[in-house]
């Protein structure tokens, strides 16, 4: 995710990282390539290309707008509802911290170790990936056998949670907490599984192939076959307006098909592992144990 200071007008006009101008630039050069060669072309009449009329490009483009706002606004909706799941795990583990006190510090320290372990599983299961075995020992304490039976699971979050389930199964069973209190505590877990299914849904079900197919190749047709209607119109002034509109409508598709998968590492997905780390200092603070440095932003890109 990209993360700056509230740019000035002059900086947003001229902003690159973090953009997605560097992802359709080789696009839009072509497009504008072409729109060169027609404009000059028909401004020192050299040849006359067929002339399309523009009346079907004005029809086919609001169209297109619609079905390009309606698909980044199911994107942005996936991205956002992402952001919302995360947060309710922050402020899950958080609700683990306060609730946890009342259990035995051995028994506190392994359920809040659990849930460390449960954001970092979680974020590598979305983003198909593998911790770092030995930065996940440092930060969540467990053992290297502990860590060897956990990557042999086939759902390692919900592996997790059930060992969450079973220290307060235990608790209640050795009169630690009363069943109010193990319902209350067994909430929390429930509510980690809710984040992991909502979360699994979304990093499992993109928008329809079809679809974006679809709409994909009716943009670049568009704006392919764009100059050849404006360059009769607009001579050697075509490259500059054909230029702005195939940036908005190339722009548009490639962010939407950018944000429509929120878990990646591209620079407009969600920062997960300066969350995970988030949770890991609040929580090994709150156990009076070391915590392990803030991530920060490089190039103003936050992982």
């Amino acid at each position: 995710m990209i993360v700056r200071e509230q740019p000035s007008i002059f900086k947003v006009l001229f902003s690159w990282r973090g953009t997605i101008l560097p992802k359709i630039l080789p696009s839009l050069g072509v497009v504008m390539l072409i729109s060169a060669i027609i404009g000059g072309v028909e401004y020192i009449n050299l040849y006359r290309f067929p002339e399309i009329p523009l009346v079907g490009f004005t029809l086919i483009g609001v169209v297109l707008s619609i079905f390009l706002g309606f698909k980044n606004t199911a994107c942005y909706d996936r991205w956002w509802e992402a952001r919302k799941l995360w947060g309710v795990l922050i402020a899950t583990s958080r609700h683990f911290d306060r609730d946890c006190r009342i259990l035995t510090q051995a028994r506190r320290e392994r359920v809040i170790q659990h849930v460390i372990v449960f954001a970092n599983v979680l974020r590598d299961r979305l983003r198909r990936q593998t911790a770092n075995p030995t930065e996940l020992i440092q930060t969540s304490g467990m053992s290297q056998q502990a860590l060897t039976q956990l990557y042999q699971q086939n759902n390692a979050p919900q592996y997790t949670l059930s060992l969450i389930h079973w220290e307060l199964l235990q608790a209640l069973k050795e009169g630690e907490i009363s069943d109010i209190i193990y319902a209350q505590m067994n909430k929390n877990v429930a509510d980690l599984s809710v984040v992991q299914t909502g979360c699994d849904r979304i990093a499992n079900t993109p928008i329809p192939f079809a679809y974006s197919v679809l709409l994909n190749r009716t943009v670049y047709f568009f704006c392919f076959m764009l100059p050849f209607s404006l360059g009769s119109l607009l001579g050697l002034a075509t490259p500059l307006l054909v230029g702005i509109l195939a940036y908005t409508f190339l722009g548009l598709d490639a962010l939407s098909s950018e944000i429509e998968e929120p878990f990646g590492t591209q620079s407009n997905d969600l920062p997960l592992d300066a969350m995970v780390r988030s949770i890991e200092i609040e929580l090994l603070g709150t156990l009076g144990k070391p915590t392990p440095p803030p991530i920060q932003a490089q190039d103003n890109n936050l992982l």
